[in-house]
C-alpha cells in the first residue's frame, strides 16, 4: 500500500496558489523556492513543490477557508495525517499537505509559523525575531512573499543542493541589512562556523 506522503506532487503554480489565498482573512507569504525567485527575479531551478507560510495563531481560519481542501499534517515528521476539523495542532507541527481530493495529488504545502506580537519567531530558536514587515516582500502582482533572508535561515539549518543553489543565487541582492540578520541568525541557532557565514561576511 502506498503511504500519503509517498503520493505524487503536481504543486499549483504561484499565481494559482495566489488566486486560492486572494480572499483569505489571515495574513499568507508564497515562501520556498519560489521566494528566493521572486527576491532574484527570474527562475533558478526546477521545483517539487510549493510551500505557503502562515501562521500558526490563524490555524483555525486557514483550516476554515480551505474546507474544500484535504489538510494533512506531518505529524510526526516524515509522515502524514488528516487533520480533523475543529483541530487545533500542537506546537510540534510545521507543515500540513493539501490536495483536493484523496485521488488527486498535492498541489501545495502550508508551513505554520509562530509569532510573538507583531514578531515572527524562529522555530529553532526563540530568541530570533523579525517583524511581520520585514519578513515581507510584494511583488507586481500583489503576492506576498517571505523575505529572502527569513527563507534562507529556514534553509540554512541542513542546506541541501538546492539550497545552496538558492543561497548563491540571492545573496548578493539582498542589503546589508538582511545580510547581517541572516549573519546573526545562523550563527545564533546554528553555528558560528557555518559554511555561509564567510560568504555574508564577503560583502
Amino acid at each position: 500500500m502506498v503511504l500519503e506522503h509517498e503520493k505524487a506532487w503536481s504543486p499549483l503554480t504561484v499565481l494559482s496558489v495566489a488566486k486560492i489565498f486572494e480572499k483569505a482573512n489571515f495574513p499568507w507569504w508564497i515562501a520556498g523556492g519560489y521566494a528566493i525567485e521572486a527576491a532574484v527575479g527570474n527562475k533558478i531551478r526546477e521545483h517539487a513543490d510549493i510551500d505557503v507560510l502562515v501562521l500558526r495563531c490563524d490555524q483555525a481560519d486557514v483550516h476554515q477557508y480551505l474546507r474544500q481542501w484535504e489538510c494533512w499534517a506531518a505529524d510526526p515528521p516524515g509522515r502524514l495525517r488528516y487533520w480533523n476539523a475543529n483541530e487545533t495542532l500542537n506546537n510540534a507541527i510545521k507543515d500540513i499537505w493539501c490536495r483536493k481530493s484523496p485521488e488527486d495529488s498535492w498541489r501545495f504545502q502550508l508551513m505554520l509559523a509562530d509569532v510573538s506580537g507583531h514578531y515572527w519567531v524562529s522555530r529553532y530558536d526563540g530568541h530570533v525575531k523579525a517583524s511581520l514587515d520585514d519578513i515581507t516582500r510584494i511583488d507586481s502582482d500583489g503576492v506576498h512573499y517571505l523575505a529572502p533572508h527569513i527563507q534562507l535561515y529556514y534553509k540554512a539549518k541542513s542546506p541541501r543542493s538546492k539550497d545552496q543553489l538558492d543561497f548563491d543565487a540571492v545573496v548578493g541582492m539582498m542589503s546589508a541589512k538582511e545580510r547581517a540578520w541572516l549573519h546573526q541568525a545562523i550563527s545564533t541557532s546554528f553555528s558560528k562556523s557555518h559554511d555561509w557565514l564567510k560568504r555574508l561576511d564577503s560583502f
